[in-house]
């Protein structure tokens, strides 16, 4: 049986999360498909940096726009295969029948407002698409499956909840990592990485700092690490009008090598965004020994193994879930995780267990199962 990987998320240069998900789950398939012909479909002057088996193949399809509409259509019209699995949620116009695809969340209908009207446009079109002509739709979490249910009204036989992995050995891959010494981010500090764009809440972060540094009097500063999205005119020109600007640091776009080391010497991990199909950054900050603040929305409960709608009470959660549209509780929240020491040892502990709920190997082994069905 011959089978195809849309892999062309996978290998740029600066992966977030859905090219991420992209890489590992190809990395991590290479010795469960053995028996199957598999073709890596790559754009050009993309490299594998990693081995692959014999029975795997890299092609590449030379083509300069709307890749996977013209490129990828073209390469399935004329040479099809069994299987095309595309893990980032754009299936092309000419597709085998048994075609899966891994759906990372519907943000654009959930947060519309932090969305271009052209992008919500394109999302909606793409992925309403991509859920009717794939034969089975792998959703990264049990909240983005009742997303797709309740709002495009797939059904959900056609639905498989795997979850994201991580990288259990990300620890030891970048230990001897030394921050560059002619730029360094001063302790303490509370620490936010991701894109910055509104609906990852960077607004509501920055007020809630600003109450803590006022009511609670805190010594840190606040770090937002990563790349501008949309709305980051509007985030900046309102920072800069802030009274604690000059403590807010925006350092941008953090290298895998680096990161690890600025989550692990953060006092608090926020990540109180609005809408999340998975939230792996809850993972990493677990895994480095830090407490996360994140929302109690989404399917981000899921992945802290929290109740949804959580109140101040974190009970059996591995993190401290907050509304995220109420930068106060925010505040408190993130204080009492900074004074309460036993608050704090808690949340780490639970953390800790946490991420050993996921692994990439893990996820890969639930898709490889997929693949395998006759």
């Amino acid at each position: 049986m011959k089978i195809g990987i849309d892999a062309s998320r996978a290998f740029i240069r600066r992966r977030t999360g859905i090219e991420e998900y992209s890489y590992q789950i190809i990395k991590h398939l290479r010795d469960k498909l053995d028996g199957h012909q598999v073709i890596l479909y790559v754009r050009k002057n993309q490299k594998i940096d990693f081995d692959l088996p014999k029975n795997w193949k890299v092609k590449v399809v030379k083509w300069p726009r709307l890749w996977t509409q013209f490129g990828l259509s073209l390469e399935m019209f004329l040479y099809p295969v069994n299987i095309l699995l595309i893990p980032a949620h754009t299936v092309p116009i000419i597709h085998p029948r048994n075609t899966i695809v891994a759906i990372h969340g519907l943000e654009y209908e959930i947060v519309p407002q932090a969305y271009s009207f052209w992008e919500r446009i394109y999302m909606r079109f793409s992925i309403k698409n991509s859920c009717r002509w794939a034969k089975k739709i792998i959703a990264v979490s049990k909240n983005t499956k009742e997303d797709l249910m309740n709002l495009y009204k797939v059904p959900g036989e056609k639905i498989s909840v795997i979850y994201e992995g991580y990288e259990e050995n990300y620890k030891l891959q970048i230990t001897n990592y030394k921050k560059n010494s002619n730029d360094p981010i001063p302790k303490p500090y509370l620490l936010f990485i991701g894109r910055l764009e509104e609906r990852k809440n960077i607004l509501g972060m920055a007020r809630a700092f600003e109450i803590l540094k006022e009511k609670y009097k805190i010594p840190h500063k606040l770090v937002l690490a990563g790349r501008p999205g949309y709305g980051y005119e509007k985030i900046r020109a309102e920072i800069a009008s802030s009274q604690n600007k000059d403590e807010i640091i925006f350092p941008g776009f953090v290298k895998d090598e680096e990161k690890f080391s600025l989550i692990q010497k953060s006092d608090v991990f926020l990540f109180p965004t609005f809408y999340e199909g998975f939230g792996i950054p809850v993972l990493e900050a677990q895994s480095a020994g830090v407490p996360v603040v994140t929302s109690n929305v989404s399917s981000l409960p899921e992945v802290a193994n929290g109740p949804v709608k959580s109140g101040a009470d974190h009970g059996t959660s591995s993190a401290v879930l907050v509304d995220p549209n109420e930068p106060e509780f925010i505040a408190e929240r993130t204080y009492a995780l900074i004074s309460d020491k036993e608050l704090r040892n808690d949340i780490i502990k639970k953390g800790y267990e946490n991420v050993k709920r996921f692994s990439w190997e893990k996820c890969a082994k639930e898709i490889a199962e997929i693949l395998n069905e006759k």
